[in-house]
């Protein structure tokens, strides 16, 4: 018997599943839609029953306990990982700085909320090595607090608890981060092939940032930021200062929390590589079973921290790496600096003429010195003409820069768990935020008829009230906790005047609103989502169906102050593939966008099937126009869409770029028009599949009860308050 050379002269056994990545069985596809995206972490990856909500076990933690813990386990140093000076008070800071680090505000996906950082790629990333052992030194307390504390909040906990126990005071923490237990599917990261890769592909321009791709930040595949030895890893501080900027500034910072967190999170800890990094293992989802988990072996780690290697950068920044204070500041600008290479290899600068008193001393042995280093990024908070008044600023005023660093930290490890009302802790500071998108409560002490009553006299037609509805609560984004309708943002700027949201309709419909909103107490923000619901209702009795869509009052009206207009404007939709609009031609196709938004709207596959359906069958397409709008009875809540979608005495003719005509197989006669979003519902094999069971005969019914569930989701997305 012959055998080949892949098994190695090995027994051939039955292997009949696909149980590698590379054996996918969509990738003979590669751009086909991903509909994973809409239904990951489902049941089936989560080991929690049905019945667990850690939002309400996170509740019954001992804090102090923890907390206390975790201070202890600070100075703790193990043998299998030593701690630099005897601390992990660095490590842990980088733990939990790269969780919440990888944040953008353009699609408000990644951040620390989840506990990501155990699972591929972020566990592998280049900028994330040795992060394992930080997170294997957390074990001992997820494993005796258990269920009552996710890894997710141990991550964020643990970079609070290093600088408290350095002598630095936090603003505040919350818990309440839920974690997953699979890798997201929905995250671009980019598109590159290989580690770290020249960050050209992700501009137009490499010396322009504001080229970058959106919704990327970071600057190259598998770093977080920046590259700490210059762009491309070619020093020059001016140039890798202008990329701190642009990255942050996808970040949602300023330049001046740009600033602080730079001098603040490289206050303490240290690079590291003292070695050589080519002779590290493979990264931990490379590495063999016996590893368990863990990467970049050091075979010349000889247990002593000295020895470790990581970025290959090797050095401390202050004197005094255990100890927050003004030391970084003391040394970048109390001496001047030259560009050397590290053990490893690495661009660093290190100072002219040092006072050995200034040295920090070596990480395991406190009768050597070394000198201090600094990164391109750091010099760059000497160099850049943005970054060098805003440090000379902190330096005069050691305590508005304390200030300034504890609220960026606070905002850099919060900003992706939604509004105040879902912290959780005793440490949540008192102060509102304007980053959190306050909303004051509303009133409930309304009668939810009359104000529908009075919306129904006022004489606004299907398209009006439905649409402003939509309008208003499509803006929720499940990876932030951003947008939707609580709060009523559409009536400001810049919403009110985004062309999505076609800004001379809704003025009409607003005027009316804030009237009703006046006679009945009842906020604007509840009025426009019973406006929506009222349209609904009047459709499927229209169709032969009584519904009523259920509502939760409560919700309030957000004022100019309460609004970071600039922060929403990463908010507007650049398509809306339920009203069948987008802004202008993009690369993307309509269909892939379409996707994306159900995505951040927390939708299934169904869901997004049978809101499409009807919302094209009520006629609120953007402007009116007729492109889907399969049924000869607009405005009533019939399941048309799909009967006419699926019928096989239809043709489709394409007459574009993205539009289609639907011709009638014997007469030849065009009698619908469509767009790609439409026709993919006929052509993707799963989208049909839905499409098919809501054109039954039988499921006229099943299709009004989805459309109303799905409906009253997207307008209780953001409900918090009431969750």
């Amino acid at each position: 018997m012959t055998q080949s050379n892949s098994s190695g002269g090995k027994c051939p056994v039955m292997h009949g599943s696909n149980t590698q990545d590379q054996g996918n069985v969509t990738a003979w596809w590669p751009a086909s839609l991903n509909l994973d995206i809409l239904h990951q972490h489902d049941r089936k990856t989560n080991p929690m029953g049905e019945d667990f909500d850690y939002r309400q076990e996170v509740r019954k933690l001992d804090y102090e306990a923890l907390e206390k813990d975790m201070h202890e386990l600070m100075t703790n140093s193990q043998d299998w990982w030593p701690a630099d000076w005897g601390h992990y008070g660095g490590l842990m800071i980088r733990m939990a700085w790269h969780a919440a680090g990888t944040y953008r505000l353009a699609d408000g996906r990644g951040g620390g909320g989840t506990g990501n950082q155990r699972f591929a790629p972020l566990n592998s990333w280049p900028d994330n090595g040795n992060l394992d052992k930080a997170r294997r030194l957390l074990w001992p307390l997820k494993k005796k607090y258990g269920n009552k504390v996710s890894w997710a909040d141990l991550f964020i906990l643990a970079g609070n608890i290093a600088y408290e126990s350095m002598g630095f005071k936090t603003f505040g923490f919350s818990y309440g981060r839920e974690d997953i237990w699979h890798p997201e599917k929905d995250i671009y990261w980019g598109s590159e092939k290989e580690w770290l890769a020249p960050s050209d592909t992700r501009y137009e321009d490499v010396g322009k940032p504001d080229t970058m791709e959106n919704p990327l930040a970071a600057v190259q595949m598998g770093l977080i930021y920046v590259n700490p030895e210059g762009v491309n890893g070619q020093s020059d501080p001016i140039k890798t200062g202008d990329q701190v900027l642009e990255t942050f500034a996808r970040m949602a910072m300023n330049a001046e929390e740009t600033a602080a967190l730079t001098a603040g999170g490289h206050t303490v800890g240290k690079t590291h590589g003292n070695g050589d990094a080519g002779a590290l293992g493979p990264e931990p989802e490379a590495a063999d079973v016996e590893e368990q988990g863990l990467g970049w072996i050091n075979p010349n780690m000889q247990g002593k921290a000295a020895n470790a290697i990581t970025s290959g950068i090797e050095g401390a920044w202050t004197t005094n790496p255990t100890q927050f204070d003004m030391g970084y500041f003391e040394l970048l600008f109390g001496y001047e600096w030259k560009l050397t290479k590290s053990p490893a290899g690495a661009n660093q600068w290190e100072p002219v003429d040092i006072k050995e008193e200034h040295k920090p001393v070596d990480a395991t042995d406190p009768s050597i010195r070394h000198n201090p280093i600094m990164t391109d990024a750091d010099m760059a908070m000497k160099m850049h003409p943005a970054f060098r008044p805003i440090c000379e600023k902190f330096m005069k005023d050691p305590e508005y820069f304390k200030d300034c660093f504890a609220r960026a930290w606070f905002k850099l490890t919060h900003r992706d768990m939604g509004p105040k009302s879902r912290y959780i802790g005793p440490d949540v500071p008192a102060e509102d935020l304007i980053w959190q998108d306050p909303v004051p409560q509303g009133e409930t002490n309304y009668i939810e008829e009359v104000v529908k009553e009075k919306i129904d006299e006022a004489g606004l037609s299907l398209n009006e009230l439905v649409c402003t509805a939509w309008d208003s609560a499509r803006t929720y984004r499940g990876s932030d906790m951003r947008g939707g309708a609580n709060g009523a943002r559409i009536r400001l700027a810049p919403q009110k005047d985004w062309e999505g949201n076609e800004p001379e309709r809704l003025a009409k419909v607003l005027k009316v609103y804030e009237k009703i909103s006046a006679e009945t107490g009842a906020s604007i923000a509840d009025v426009i989502v019973l406006g929506g619901n009222l349209g609904i209702e009047k459709a499927a009795k229209a169709a032969g169906h009584d519904v009523h869509v259920p509502f939760l009052k409560g919700r309030g009206d957000a004022t100019d102050e309460m609004t970071d207009a600039e922060s929403f404007e990463p908010l507007e939709p650049l398509a809306d593939g339920f009203r069948n609009w987008q802004k202008k031609d993009y690369v993307v196709k309509p269909e892939e966008m379409l996707l994306d938004r159900a995505q951040l709207m927390g939708l299934t596959a169904p869901e997004m099937t049978v809101l499409l359906g009807g919302m094209r069958v009520l006629g609120t397409n953007h402007g009116g126009t007729k492109h889907g709008v399969f049924t000869d009875r607009v405005g009533q809540l019939t399941n048309d869409f799909f009967v006419n979608l699926t019928d096989m005495a239809n043709r489709w003719e394409p007459t574009g770029k993205n539009s289609y005509n639907i011709v009638d197989r014997k007469s030849s006669n065009t009698k619908f028009t469509a767009t790609r979003v439409d026709l993919v519902f006929g052509s993707n094999s799963i989208l049909r599949a839905y499409a098919e069971l809501y054109a039954q005969d039988d499921n006229q019914a099943k299709f009004v009860n989805d459309f109303v569930a799905a409906w009253t989701k997207v307008m209780n997305n953001d409900r918090f308050d009431v969750k």
